[in-house]
């Protein structure tokens, strides 16, 4: 699996590859937001009929992950993980991780599904 964060170079994987968003990175100082996006180079031949409705599946584990819909992640977790080859089990299980950690403690009022990284 390869990570893309230019925005110019994801529509010419597309043409060849399956192109997943993963997490989107703000910056800290100066606010830049980035989106990180994975490139699945590898999809079993028994995965290949599945590959459109788990890429639907993924993008609105996403979208409801930003909608603080923990329940709605927690059961599409339950259908990605081990797909795409297991190479993006480890992102979904950082996901998981983090909606546990939400539905223990509230992230707040102005979380908005970003990561925020610091630079020194």
């Amino acid at each position: 699996m390869n990570i893309i964060i230019d925005p110019d170079q994801i529509e010419s994987y597309r043409e060849k590859y399956t192109v997943l968003e993963l997490d989107t990175i703000r910056v800290i100082p100066g606010n830049t937001e980035v989106t990180a996006y994975c490139v699945v180079e590898t999809i079993p031949i028994m995965e290949l009929p599945l590959t459109e409705s788990k890429t639907n599946l993924h993008n609105n584990l996403l979208i409801n992950y930003r909608k603080r819909d923990w329940n709605y992640c927690h059961q599409a977790l339950e259908h990605l993980i081990g797909s795409w080859n297991k190479e993006l089990d480890s992102f979904y299980d950082d996901i998981r991780n983090r909606v546990n950690t939400y539905m223990e403690t509230d992230p707040g009022p102005e979380w908005d599904g970003v990561i925020e990284k610091h630079t020194a």
